[in-house]
């Protein structure tokens, strides 16, 4: 901590013990909202703060930052993503913004690897049938789903996530499709990997996983026309950001059979999932948990107390955003 600067930080709900005991060891003054913290609550825990560290569930925009005030130095995100940072707001104040990537990427691109085989084995279906008592014995025509091996897998978003699951599935896909916002030379020649445009690998995969950013670029990359591209097998895999699929029209699209399965660990206004979707047949659904291992939570929330730690003593922190 810099000498006579301002010490507070406020974490906006809770920080895990590795994150937490960096900031109290550098002699912070922590203020913590808790789990169940209000907008209003916030608001009045933020006055004279020099960091507020936030997570994806926490909006950060003008009000909250002018409610800090102008000893505000840094909001750092305990998260990859950072759609839930208004950052022009941010940058007009010279608050500089930090998330936390890199140490999840394994966890969330194993868990859609789960999710891909969960949704394409049918097992919500499976367990549903044996947990409910219908289950009468072993029937050869019952609960058919895809076999993933010889597959055609398209993996929307090749960053550190979307490349992580490129690999998992590399052994079982015959053809292996991504699309990005620029091209992934080193995957194309490890992976053999090829590239395509979104409306063509929605029509040539059997799987699409999406690991593509959130905001309004991206809100509703899958909606109605894109569903329809899709083989009537396909299984459609988010682990990403909830905002990236038309909620609705997916539901509609697995009623009607035009697809054939889902695997989802995120939605649009989490925590609230649509009834549609928990009435949808062929649909796994999980409550965000792709980050949720100790290594990976420990990791991000060391990661997030030394970005704010690095801002806060005048360093330039691990993992800038702006």
């Amino acid at each position: 901590m810099e000498s006579g600067s301002n010490n507070v930080v406020l974490i906006c709900r809770v920080l895990l013990p590795a994150g937490r005991s960096l900031l109290a060891e550098e002699g912070f003054e922590l203020r913590e909202g808790g789990l169940d913290a209000t907008p209003d609550e916030l608001l009045s825990l933020a006055p004279g703060c020099a960091a507020i560290v936030a997570d994806p569930t926490v909006p950060i925009g003008p009000e909250l930052l002018d409610a800090a005030g102008p000893g505000l130095r840094v909001v750092a995100n305990f998260a990859v993503g950072y759609d839930n940072v208004d950052l022009a707001a941010c940058r007009e104040r010279g608050v500089a913004v930090t998330n936390t990537p890199g140490v999840l990427t394994n966890a969330t691109a194993e868990l859609a690897l789960g999710l891909t085989v969960a949704a394409a084995r049918r097992a919500r279906e499976a367990e549903d049938t044996l947990r409910e008592g219908r289950w009468t014995g072993w029937d050869p025509g019952a609960l058919l789903g895809l076999e993933l091996s010889g597959c055609t897998f398209g993996v929307v978003g090749l960053g550190r996530i979307g490349g992580r699951y490129a690999q998992l599935v590399r052994p079982l896909a015959d053809t292996l499709l991504y699309t990005a916002r620029s091209p992934k030379p080193d995957a194309e020649s490890d992976l053999g990997a090829e590239h395509a445009e979104l409306p063509e690998l929605l029509e040539r995969s059997d799987v699409v996983s999406l690991h593509a950013p959130g905001g309004d670029a991206t809100r509703h990359l899958i909606g109605s026309s894109e569903l329809e591209r899709m083989k009537t097998h396909a299984v459609l895999v988010n682990t990403a950001r909830g905002t990236l699929v038309d909620s609705r029209a997916l539901a509609s699209a697995l009623e009607a059979g035009s697809i054939g399965a889902a695997g989802l660990d995120v939605y649009e206004g989490e925590p609230g999932v649509p009834q549609a979707l928990l009435d949808a047949p062929r649909c796994v659904l999980l409550p965000h948990i792709g980050s949720a291992t100790h290594t990976s939570r420990d990791g991000m929330a060391a990661l997030a107390a030394r970005n704010a730690i690095a801002v806060l003593q005048g360093h330039d922190p691990p993992n800038p955003v702006i």
